[in-house]
């Protein structure tokens, strides 16, 4: 009798070496990422209310046109109140300029100023230990709003049937190119995570799909489960973050990304000083 495939992945001699293959090819394959990523995508730390209006659209691309999580409107813009106490951080194409996503780090600074997931799914967190109101405000973020725009969420397979459609054109993109684009939002997490430490904030909080969060820990990003999943703009969860932790446990070819961003965002926030 043939034993099913499931079962043969999970016997005790053969998960071991399943865990030790995966975890092979996604170093091998980060590797090939961070030698890449800074060819084709530049991290980018904003600044201005340029760069401030263009993730608003990117936003309101994602999280109001597509997704339907927020209403439509004639500006075109997702905003909302937490904006206005926070930094944000954007992944750009290089040769197009377009922007390939974005992310937001909430920073509150006084009591009145909450997190999205304080106001909105406080009750969702169980953790007694690894909740916000254990921490100074100062010292607390929510990471939230990533957004990546749908070109760059195609596969090499899709074909490209003009740019109304959102598909991918795959004149305009090398395969290398392409092979990045799937770790856009890790570079993101990077980016935040690296702007979180850079401000002295020590706990980083964030609303997510488990199993986005089971996907990271492949590459050796490990969020810490706080609450239970909720219906918040789908089904999500509470997850607790240690910056320092997170950069310190990245697969050795996603540490090399780690430090090519880190020096960027560094350059660009000294040149913000001046």
């Amino acid at each position: 009798m043939k034993m099913p495939k499931s079962k043969l992945l999970n016997l005790p001699i053969i998960k071991p070496l399943v865990k030790y293959y995966v975890n092979y090819r996604v170093n091998k394959e980060s590797i090939v990422i961070a030698e890449h990523f800074d060819q084709f995508l530049n991290s980018i730390l904003v600044t201005d209310q340029e760069l401030r209006n263009a993730v608003h659209h990117i936003r309101y691309d994602v999280y109001c046109e597509e997704l339907k999580f927020e209403p439509e409107n004639e500006q075109k813009m997702e905003v909302d109140e937490f904006d206005a106490f926070s930094e944000f951080c954007m992944v750009q194409h290089r040769t197009t300029e377009n922007f390939a996503g974005c992310v937001r780090i909430v920073c509150p600074k006084d009591s009145e100023q909450l997190l999205p997931l304080e106001k909105y799914c406080e009750d969702s967190i169980t953790d007694e230990v690894l909740t916000p109101k254990n921490y100074s405000r100062e010292s607390i973020c929510e990471v939230s709003r990533l957004a990546v725009p749908k070109q760059f969420r195609r596969r090499n397979s899709d074909k490209f049937e003009g740019a109304a459609t959102g598909a991918f054109n795959e004149e305009l993109y090398s395969e290398s190119e392409m092979r990045c684009f799937p770790f856009i939002a890790v570079g993101l997490y990077i980016c935040a995570c690296h702007t979180v430490k850079r401000m002295g904030i020590e706990h980083a909080f964030v609303m997510m799909e488990p199993r986005l969060a089971r996907s990271l820990k492949m590459l050796g990003i490990n969020f810490t489960r706080i609450g239970p999943v909720v219906d918040y703009h789908g089904k999500r969860a509470p997850y607790h973050l240690s910056p320092e932790e997170f950069l310190e446990g990245l697969s050795p070819g996603f540490k090399r990304l780690s430090d090519n961003i880190s020096r960027s965002l560094a350059i660009q926030a000294e040149k913000n000083k001046q």
